[in-house]
């Protein structure tokens, strides 16, 4: 795992200038590749590669990077691990091929001089993001793995030049970065907890979307022309699977999941450095950490957090777990203190705005496994594949609900209901505030009534499941004039017909690779720790694209085939709970140790002084969540990440 940047420059600049500024691109990624560094740069076409290693792979010089071709042709920086590496090497050996060291690196070189780029890439088994330069035709490739397990980050600084990079921190050492905030990804932030995929929180700066190839041309840089190809589309995987379900047993679909997974975790043990586990005593960590102990006589290193708050901790449960299976088990509990002396880090770690608050357990079980460890294994991905999520049934109610409305009503409902302010619907609805109350609505009468309107607009259930599972605090009353949800939500058209598919499809383009995946990435390569997701293997999700609704949800019980799996390793009576996630009791924290804290970044005169965001609506928030007649934290939080953030960068 490592830190990637580069950049290709039109600019006349002498060879030292270059050099330094991609000395000082991968300075800013030291925390992703505490091991090792280095730059390469060609002067004429101003091209400049550089890179931060962290060896966990041929832990020689072997390894180091960036790394050019036996033929001279490509270089390459890379971020990541093909786990195939070792039968692609001994393939491309009796092709004639030969290698200097062990890593995986020199084995994506020979693959691309091999069959190509489009075609290596269709080998490769792993997490992966790298920047490939051509010499001979001089052109520039970044790629991206099947399910954006790694970021990679790719646009233009005001002076014209191309970046891209492992985190937006290295784009901002060029000297003409300049770049303004994008309003449309800042209000997609206030709806969604992060920004979509392919914004950023900078107007010229994209992110790479998942299974897909970038491709530039020297020539081509001044014209900011770009061609994307996508090489593997979780999509097009999804919508084969609906066409092609599985037609065995239980107990085959069992089998094979059970095999599917299996191989998936022996495939991620391979290191030249200690690997363990986090361990949460849910299902999706526990059956990892069971199988990881399965293929070992050895007890596996696992970690987990726990919390003084009693309904955020799951730390017995993952320590009754860790002793059935018999692992070397190390948990940490966490105090205000602790996310306080986190917190003021969260916007050098994340870059843009991020606001699941469960980053901040995700960084501190991520350190503390640095202690002990160089590669953790998680089980990210269980819920979106196999739909794990309680806000899956949720939706499913809710969209029969509006359904039983004819369309065009439903339309005008939203378009009257929307145009009115949530303030004004308040006063409007107060005869309907004990009816919301009693059917357990939440927030003022306004908002719910506001609510209703956005859920009454969509046609199809993929816009509906985006509006559905969004704040409810229009963005539109924060940043003025923006409004909506991440386009990427229609994209699951056709699939009415088939809603808990629809819904995981949604999750897999959308809250899984720019949520979760961006979250445990940026936390654990924080500390230098490579985590690694087996659940996501592309043929694991092949394989559950195809399993029928009924093998993932039986009598009310989601993730139920997974269940299985994992029974045969951890007796059902430590399982049977419900899941609480990995969240923090930030309503809690922010009445009394985050006060000070928030209420500084919330000051009236600040926000004033900003002019990005309506403060009234802020204070007006802020008011009703500390006299507690409304738990605005999901909100707040977001509010506070954006605050956060554009004090460190801007």
């Amino acid at each position: 795992m490592c830190g990637i940047a580069g950049y290709i420059t039109a600019h006349a600049l002498p060879l030292s200038e270059l050099k330094e500024i991609a000395r000082r691109m991968t300075v800013s990624l030291v925390h992703r590749g505490p091991d090792d560094g280095g730059i390469w740069v060609d002067e004429k076409p101003g091209v400049s590669l550089g890179h931060r290693r962290l060896a966990v792979l041929d832990l020689s010089a072997l390894g180091h990077q960036p790394m050019i071709s036996a033929d001279g042709r490509y270089v390459i920086v890379y971020n990541g691990e093909v786990y195939n590496f070792r039968g692609l090497q001994r393939e491309l050996e009796d092709m004639g091929h030969l290698f200097r060291g062990g890593s995986d690196t020199e084995v994506i070189l020979a693959a691309v001089v091999e069959w190509g780029i489009q075609e290596a890439v269709q080998r490769f088994v792993g997490m992966f993001a790298f920047g490939l330069w051509d010499r001979t035709d001089r052109k520039l490739y970044l790629v991206r793995d099947r399910l954006g397990i790694k970021p990679l980050y790719y646009g233009w600084a005001s002076d014209g030049t191309f970046l891209f990079g492992s985190e937006l921190k290295a784009f901002r050492t060029w000297p003409g970065f300049n770049n303004p905030v994008n309003l449309e990804a800042l209000a997609l932030f206030f709806r969604h907890n992060y920004i979509p995929a392919p914004y950023t929180i900078y107007r010229h700066i994209r992110k790479l979307p998942q299974g897909s190839i970038l491709v530039l041309s020297q020539c081509d840089v001044a014209d900011r022309n770009v061609k994307l190809t996508t090489y593997w589309s979780v999509e097009d995987v999804w919508k084969q699977g609906i066409r092609e379900p599985w037609c065995g047993t239980d107990k085959d679909a069992a089998d094979t999941l059970d095999e599917a997974l299996g191989k998936a975790v022996r495939m991620r043990l391979v290191a030249d450095v200690p690997v363990g586990a986090f361990l949460s005593g849910g299902i999706d960590s526990s059956l990892v950490a069971a199988l990881m102990q399965a293929s070992t006589t050895k007890p596996v290193r696992t970690f987990t957090i726990g919390f003084a708050e009693s309904e955020y901790d799951e730390a017995p449960h993952a320590r009754a777990v860790a002793k059935h299976l018999g692992t070397d088990h190390t948990e940490l509990y966490v105090t205000p203190r602790d996310a306080m002396e986190l917190i003021p880090k969260i916007p050098t770690l994340w870059d843009e705005p991020f606001a699941d608050s469960s980053q901040i357990p995700t960084c501190l079980v991520s350190q503390m496994t640095r202690d002990h460890v160089t590669v953790a294994l998680s089980g990210d991905g269980g819920d979106e594949l196999f739909s794990g999520y309680t806000r899956y049934p949720e939706t499913l109610r809710l969209w029969k609900m509006a359904a039983h409305l004819p369309g065009r009503i439903r339309r005008r409902a939203a378009k009257c209901l929307c145009m009115l302010s949530p303030e004004v619907l308040d006063i409007i609805g107060m005869p309907l505030r004990p009816i919301l109350r009693r059917l357990g609505a939440p927030g003022p009468t306004g908002r719910v009534l506001h609510r209703l309107g956005e859920l009454s607009g969509p046609d199809t259930f993929g816009e509906f499941y985006g509006w559905a599972n969004s704040h409810q605090l229009p963005p539109g009353g924060l940043v003025p004039g923006k409004d909506g949800v991440s386009p990427a939500f229609a994209r699951a058209s056709g699939l009415d017909k088939t809603p808990w598919s629809a819904m995981s499809l949604l999750d897999l383009i959308t809250y899984l690779p720019d949520d979760i995946l961006t979250k445990v990435d940026r936390a654990s390569m924080a500390f230098g720790l490579e985590a690694r997701a087996p659940v996501l293997d592309h043929r694991v999700v092949a394989l559950a694209a195809g399993l029928p609704a009924a093998l993932k949800v039986r009598n009310g019980e989601r993730k139920w085939l997974l269940r299985q799996v994992l029974y045969r390793y951890v007796p059902r009576d430590l399982i049977g709970r419900t899941k609480m996630g990995f969240g923090v009791p930030v309503g809690q924290w922010l009445r009394d140790p985050l006060r000070e804290w928030a209420e500084n970044l919330l000051d009236e005169k600040r926000l004033h002084r900003q002019g990005v965001l309506v403060s009234d609506a802020v204070r007006c928030l802020w008011t009703e969540h500390l006299s507690g007649r409304c738990n605005h934290q999901y909100v707040l939080w977001s509010i506070l990440m954006f605050q956060a953030w554009l004090e460190t960068w801007q």
